[in-house]
């Protein structure tokens, strides 16, 4: 079943996520959208949840002779993440890709510095931190995001998006609490296949749902 676009999406990841609420699972939560495609879709867990909404920036780092192919990725200042069973694959190593992972790390903090616009990161410690996506393809940059989220030492690490492939559902699952999927089907594919629209977001659409929810 396709989402009509990134709004129904998180409206229905929403209800998931009440229910948790509701059952207490979810004591004092804060959601920390991955941009740019995850944002309206934790707009819509953050107002449903009455919850601070907040930016958790993840960067791919690409193998160096196919920068598309992700072989890791960085995410707030954690180190980098890599699929090391992908590097033994390619014949590469954590050092050589050194260079790649600097430079998305960067990049990184001037995407935080960018859609922050000089407030800082909201603190963790203690509540409910919930990572929201537009879907789960591979799972790398969230792998990335919840190791980062982890670092600040909040009471429950929760992933959560409207569409998830069930082999990064399980390759994640030591990594976060509680995965929140609304569909997990087995013929993924893409994440965009999953939606009617799914057109590119730009910085200025993810400010400006940003600072509305200020």
């Amino acid at each position: 079943m396709q989402f009509e676009n990134r709004r129904e999406a998180g409206k229905a990841l929403a209800e998931q996520l009440i229910e948790l609420s509701g059952e207490g699972r979810l004591p004092d939560p804060v959601v920390l959208a991955l941009p740019r495609g995850g944002v309206p879709v934790a707009d819509e867990v953050a107002r449903a949840l009455d919850a601070p909404l907040d930016v958790l920036v993840a960067r791919k780092i690409g193998a160096p002779f196919q920068p598309e192919l992700g072989v890791g990725a960085v995410a707030g200042e954690a180190p980098p993440v890599y699929d090391r069973d992908l590097l033994g694959r390619l014949g590469l190593t954590e050092e050589e890709l050194a260079p790649v992972a600097e430079r998305e790390q960067a990049e990184v903090g001037r995407r935080e510095e960018l859609y922050r616009r000089g407030r800082g990161a909201l603190q963790l410690a203690g509540r409910s931190a919930i990572v929201v996506d537009d879907g789960v393809a591979t799972g790398s940059t969230a792998r990335a995001a919840l190791r980062a989220v982890r670092r600040a030492d909040p009471a429950r690490t929760v992933l959560a998006a409207p569409v998830c492939s069930p082999e990064a559902t399980a390759m994640l699952s030591g990594d976060a609490d509680e995965i929140v999927c609304s569909q997990r089907p087995a013929s993924f594919g893409a994440v965009g296949f999953w939606y009617a629209q799914f057109p590119q977001l730009t910085d200025d659409e993810v400010l400006e749902i940003l600072h509305v929810m200020k």
